[in-house]
């Protein structure tokens, strides 16, 4: 894929990511917090088998699951935490609040992958313009959350 158009088709995905937490909050308000992150779960995984149903390979493909090294399979457990997490923090931090720590988080913890090489990701050393990026994020998250 044209890395331009990668960027522009992970913007607006990311976009409505953003859209993900005052969604399931207010589902977590009517049916509990698990309970509401638990709908979410099971409407996402009822369409996720609608789309690898008619994928390449088909379901069958799932079964390969099996020969992976188990650290790929803590991949629902992570979503489980960034969804009932950002379900009631949403609730204090605001949308923007919320998406603005969640990707310091994510950039932060990329790095750390990229500078590792680690979880079959190539090694890309970290460097002071990185780093700078990651300071004036956190920045950037202070002056959304503060009051």
């Amino acid at each position: 894929m044209d890395r331009g158009l990668a960027v522009v088709l992970t913007a607006a995905v990311g976009g409505l990511v953003a859209l993900q937490a005052p969604v399931n909050s207010g589902l977590g308000r009517v049916v509990g917090t698990f309970q509401g992150a638990l709908v979410s779960f099971l409407v996402g995984t009822a369409l996720l088998v609608v789309l690898a149903s008619v994928a390449d390979g088909g379901l069958g493909q799932v079964a390969e699951a099996r020969h992976v090294a188990w650290y790929y399979l803590v991949g629902g457990a992570l979503g489980v935490a960034y969804v009932c997490t950002v379900l009631v923090t949403v609730r204090s931090l605001g949308a923007g609040g919320v998406t603005a720590a969640t990707i310091a988080g994510q950039l932060t913890m990329a790095l750390v992958v990229d500078q590792l090489g680690i979880l079959g990701v190539a090694k890309n050393p970290v460097t002071a313009g990185r780093l700078l990026g990651v300071v004036l994020l956190a920045g950037g998250v202070y002056l959304i959350v503060r009051d």
